[in-house]
Parts: C-alpha cells; structure tokens; sequence
C-alpha cells in the first residue's frame, strides 16, 4: 500500500470524519495513481486514514477507514455490506415497497459506489475508474454477504467508462420488471443507460402526494421524466395530471406507469416538449394547476436553451407561480450537490418575493432513510425539497 503525506488541513478534516480526498491535500500530487489503496500520514508521518485514489469531478479520493488496523480487503468490504443490509432491513421486510437503496457511498464507508436493490435484483453505481478497478474483490464480497441476490447490473458514470450499463451476475431480468413503492407498481429497466425509470430519493414526497395532496387536485409534473410523481398524485384521487419532458422516451414510458397501476393513460396529458415553452403556453391560456411539481436535472440544454439550478431555478419558480392556483402547492425540488439547502431555498423564495406572491412553506424533505449520509460531508445529503402553498387571494 502506497504511503502519502497530507497537509496539515487536510488531516484535520479527516480526523473529523471528512471523507473526501482533494487534489490539494497531498504533499506528493504527481504519484497519485488512480485505484491505488493508499495509507495516508501526516506530515510527519504519523497515521491518519487508509483510502482509495480515484477521480470524481473535484474529488480526488476517498477515505476508506480511520483504523490503522484495519487491512482494505474482501473481508473489509464483506463486512461493510453486512452492516449496510442490517441497517436496512425494516426495508428488505416491507410487502410494500420492493425497491431502495441498499448502499449509498460514503454514507455506508466506500465513496464513489452506490448498490439499488430492485426486488432482488442489484444495480452497482460506479463513479470513479479507481473504485472500479477494484470490482472483483468488491462483487465478491457482494456475494458472500447477500447471497440470495437474483442477479447484478452495474452502471459507469465516470469519463471513458467502458459502458453504461451492463449485465453482470446471476439471472437476466426480463424488462421491465415490475417493483411496489408504497403500494404503487412501476416499471423498472435495469439494463438501460444510467437511469431505470424511477429515482429512489424521491420515494417519501411520492408517498405524500399520493396519501395527501394529490387528492382533487389538478397536477402539473415538469421534467416529469417517467411520470412517477404523476402516478402517486393519480393513485391519491388527482383529478388529472399534466405531464412536460421533452425527452423523446417521456411520453411512451409514462403510459407505461400509468398503465401498470390500472390507469387510464389518455385522461392524462403528456406532453414532449421544453418546459418553459409549456409554462408560456399554460400562461397565454390562462391555465392553472393545484399542485406543481419543479424537480429538473442539475443541468440541461436543449436547442432552444440551457438549464442550470444554479443560475436559472429562480426564473423556473417564477414561471410556474404565474400558473399556481391560489392555495396551491408547489414542489420545488434539486439534487445539485454544488448548492447549499439555503441557497436553494433562497433561490425559491427570491421567485415569491419579484412577484409579490404571498407563500408559505408546508414542508421539508431530503434523503429518505435508506440513502445513508456522512454527517462531516455536506454533499452527502444531497436532496433539497421544499413544498410551499401559495396564500388564498
């Protein structure tokens, strides 16, 4: 195991449980080797952490222990999945739900993987070449600790990956296969692209909408991806949903969430096409909606624009409030790592306040209980959800 000397701030952090490695916290940049295990020392030499060296947009690494007897091997991460199931096992028992995260980074002890379990089925999420350079002793110690697996799926979300997805172990899924989140059946594809239909984090504000606030209301579900918080509203009595995306792929799958639950699809708009373009139109018609949900991607661009959270969520807010019901509900939500939960919420109010829009916030939410956090890494929850229900006029 390679042996780096780390500054002086850096080790202070990483006594403190910080578990990014930063370009800038080595003495000895020029050695780093990417998938190295490596045994980090102050600068003068004492122990501080073990770790693994692997580029992930400004991350460096990760701290891996700060036990200096522990060996970084099978039975290391054997042991780590073991404790990642128990912790989770309110959620393998659930009837209702057949589908969590089993295993969330640095939340859990290995920055840089994530593990999806999909009603027996694992996705592997990983997103540096050097955690993946180490795969087979990882897999299996998977499989040593969850042996009743059905089968293994892995994405690669790092530059020059080999793929992004592929079939790994075990038995072949016929897609799509079908999973329960409170009750509620979507379709899953394991084995296309990054993404499987349905993000796992938003689980809890789903169930909301559906046991509460989708009942007689009139749903707008921007960047609606596959319609899953459609479908919740749909489940909990909204009168109808209006889905936007303008990925080509939105309007089929969608169907297919409706569909799957017993739902009429063609009572349900959707539609293909650029959000602020749907947001123009529902202006110009004097359209409104009681419920709104804003969830974009962290950065998109279309022909027509480009979309980033931090520069243009309160200009999206903005547009939506034009056609919010009052006493209605706005869901405004981003997973961007780079922005604060102030700042967003700063970001959302600042659209309240340009318009002279009176609102008030109901509710908060970030990562539902599965998605394990690391308390000393501030984008280690992610999530930032805020529900606002604008005043009665």
């Amino acid at each position: 195991m390679k042996v780096l000397r780390i500054k002086e701030l850096a080790t202070d952090r990483i006594k403190k449980g910080y578990p990014i490695l930063e370009e800038l916290d080595f003495f000895d940049k020029e050695e780093l080797v990417e998938g190295d295990f490596v045994r980090l020392v102050d600068n003068h030499y004492k122990f501080v952490a073990l770790g693994y060296i692997g580029s992930e947009k400004k991350t460096a690494g990760w701290v891996l222990s700060l036990d200096d007897s522990d060996k970084i091997d099978y039975a290391f991460f054997d042991r780590l999945f073991r404790m990642a199931r128990e912790r989770r096992s309110a959620f393998y028992a659930d009837k209702k739900t057949t589908a969590f995260r089993m295993f969330n980074g640095d939340g859990d002890g290995i920055g840089g993987l994530t593990i999806d379990y999909y009603d027996g089925y694992y996705i592997f999420s990983w997103y540096s070449e050097g955690i993946y350079q180490h795969k087979d002793m990882i897999l299996k110690a998977f499989k040593v600790a969850i042996p009743d697996f059905k089968g293994i799926y892995e994405k690669c979300h790092y530059p020059n990956a080999p793929h992004k997805s592929k079939f790994v172990e075990g038995n072949k899924a016929e897609e799509p296969i079908v999973i329960l989140e409170n009750g509620v059946r979507y379709n899953i594809y394991l084995d296309e692209g990054w993404m499987t239909g349905l993000f796992l984090d938003q689980r809890n504000v789903r169930n909301k909408i559906m046991e509460e606030w989708g009942l007689g209301r009139k749903v707008l579900n921007t960047f609606s991806y596959t319609g899953a918080f459609s479908v919740a509203a749909a489940m909990g009595g909204a009168v109808k949903t209006v889905n936007v995306d303008v990925a080509n792929r939105s309007k089929e799958r969608t169907k297919e969430q409706f569909e799957v639950n017993g739902l009429d699809s063609e009572q349900h708009e959707i539609r293909k096409m650029d959000v602020f373009d749907y947001l123009d139109y529902a202006q110009k018609h004097q359209l409104q909606f009681d419920l709104i949900v804003l969830d974009p991607p962290t950065f998109a661009r279309t022909k027509k624009r480009t979309f980033s959270v931090e520069k243009n969520y309160t200009e999206l807010v903005a547009e939506a409030i034009q056609v919010l019901a009052p006493g209605g509900l706005i869901i405004t939500s981003t997973n961007a790592r780079t922005v604060s939960r102030d700042d967003f919420f700063d970001s959302v109010n600042l659209a309240f306040e340009e318009l002279d829009v009176d609102a008030y916030l109901v509710e908060e939410y970030s990562l539902p209980e599965d998605f394990a956090v690391n308390n000393e890494n501030p984008n280690s929850n992610y999530l930032k959800v805020f529900v606002l229900q604008r005043t009665k006029e």
